[in-house]
């Protein structure tokens, strides 16, 4: 008798956490299309709506760039069009082999990376640094510094930054281009 009821208060036990996420009413679909819960100060990797973000942060850069570098306004054009017909090929169906090669080869030398941080090898910094392939972000960096030079209305430092940023997108558009090479 006692081995049927804690055989059954057991059952109850692992059957109600199924029962409650089976209740939760939020369709999967309304999840991902809702707006970004993220807070001030908190950083994560990826918003729900991403496309909508770097919809937002080109317009911000082509005000940034008709207010503070008027002159390379053709320029910044030219290599935000150039980024996105890249994106738009590299996405491609016919591109879906060297995409997943180059999934793959990053994830080889990341998992070489986690094996030599493990075996002590290499430390945290030169890890972070290696998988980030030694640009540590730079463009992103490059863009919140220049959001910061905006709004503290330095018109120096916020052309600067554009000029700067301006580089890193022509070098990562090589970059793009080189893979679509292969």
């Amino acid at each position: 008798m006692k081995l049927k009821l804690l055989s059954l208060s057991l059952g109850l036990l692992l059957s109600v956490p199924g029962l409650a996420a089976a209740h939760e009413h939020t369709p999967v679909d309304q999840k991902e299309n809702a707006p970004c819960d993220c807070q001030e100060g908190k950083h994560h990797h990826m918003h729900r709506d991403w496309k909508a973000q770097m919809q937002e942060r080109e317009q911000k850069l082509v005000a940034w760039v008709n207010q503070y570098t008027p002159e390379k306004k053709a320029e910044w054009t030219k290599v935000l069009e150039e980024r996105k017909a890249l994106h738009t090929q590299w996405m491609s169906p016919e591109n879906a082999k060297k995409r997943e090669q180059w999934k793959n080869e990053k994830m080889a030398k990341m998992q070489d990376l986690k094996k030599k941080f493990d075996e002590g090898k290499i430390t945290k910094e030169e890890f972070i640094k290696q998988a980030h392939g030694g640009k540590e972000m730079g463009h992103w960096k490059t863009f919140h510094e220049l959001e910061l030079a905006v709004e503290k209305k330095d018109n120096k430092q916020a052309a600067a930054l554009l000029n700067q940023l301006l580089q890193q997108s022509k070098e990562h558009n090589q970059k793009i281009k080189d893979l679509l090479k292969k």
